[in-house]
């Protein structure tokens, strides 16, 4: 069995097929759209050769190529004799919504031609309908918005990816210098004790163990702030998924950024790497090259 995880998403036209596809490539899967079903069997060869991680795919195939109910009983077939495993995703949608969507988008149908748009829909269904009677996985998008169609399609390919696909940035700063924009969330450190104001830690930073072994071993009150904020990301973040934010910046300020905000920003990037994906980390303010 080959070990490349293969998913095509199919189904009618306006039914939320691209929505699907960009969700994909957020979970990190390689996608193309609309491939000729021929060329199938080699792109997935070119696929297992590559020198990169490229082990999740994502492929588009619809009405829009010509061919394809003429020639995806024999490529399905080649496959699984191949030993590829492949899910196969149908998008569903009850006749009026897709034909208010198209009148809405002013785009025109892939089988437009004689007779109305409503017409069109109804050929493109009967058409389909092998193909939905093997499909895997059937989504019908009548009845929920984009945001849900998203939150489905994550929910359901969780497993190819047990991290966030949310990419979160930490920025340390002084409020001195002004708080960075933009941020989305911006909480404020200057209740910690300040080290600036002990003489053997004051040209120190955030980033030496001196300033993070004061700030937090055997302290409590600084100890659970990491607790509860933590707790906090973790109710806020998924409700920002949900609603399909994917970018999401943190700032993190101290009077100088020099000292508490820099070791905060540093103990919650270190704790969230374990769920996220992708973690980005700016120390705003930081001197460096400071005298010792």
């Amino acid at each position: 069995m080959n070990s490349i995880n293969i998913v095509i998403v199919t189904g009618l036209s306006g039914s939320g097929k691209s929505t699907v596809l960009k969700v994909l490539e957020d979970l990190g899967f390689f996608c193309v759209d609309n491939l000729p079903v021929v060329l199938f069997n080699k792109f997935l060869e070119l696929c297992t050769q590559t020198t990169g991680n490229l082990n999740k795919v994502a492929i588009g195939m619809d009405i829009r190529e010509r061919d394809f109910f003429k020639d995806y009983p024999l490529t399905f077939k080649e496959l699984r004799e191949a030993g590829y495993d492949f899910e196969l995703m149908f998008l569903d949608c009850s006749s009026d919504v897709i034909l208010r969507r198209f009148s809405e988008t002013r785009r025109k149908h892939p089988l437009e031609g004689g007779g109305s748009v409503l017409d069109s829909i109804s050929r493109e269904r009967l058409k389909l309908a092998e193909l939905k009677d093997i499909a895997t996985k059937i989504i019908d998008t009548t009845k929920i918005n984009v945001h849900e169609l998203k939150n489905e399609v994550r929910k359901y390919y969780s497993d190819y990816s047990s991290l966030h696909a949310m990419k979160i940035t930490l920025v340390s700063f002084g409020y001195k210098n002004g708080v960075p924009t933009p941020a989305d969330i911006v909480i404020d450190v200057r209740f910690m004790t300040n080290p600036f104001f002990v003489p053997e830690l004051k040209h120190l930073t955030g980033l030496d163990q001196e300033i993070r072994d004061f700030l937090f071993k055997d302290n409590d009150i600084a100890n659970s702030f990491i607790d509860k904020f933590l707790d906090f990301l973790s109710f806020l973040i998924p409700l920002y998924e949900k609603e399909g934010k994917k970018y999401l910046t943190i700032a993190i300020g101290c009077t100088g950024g020099q000292h508490r905000s820099v070791a905060v920003v540093n103990n919650i990037s270190s704790l969230l790497k374990k769920d996220y994906e992708e973690i980005i980390v700016t120390h705003k303010d930081l001197i460096y090259n400071k005298e010792k």
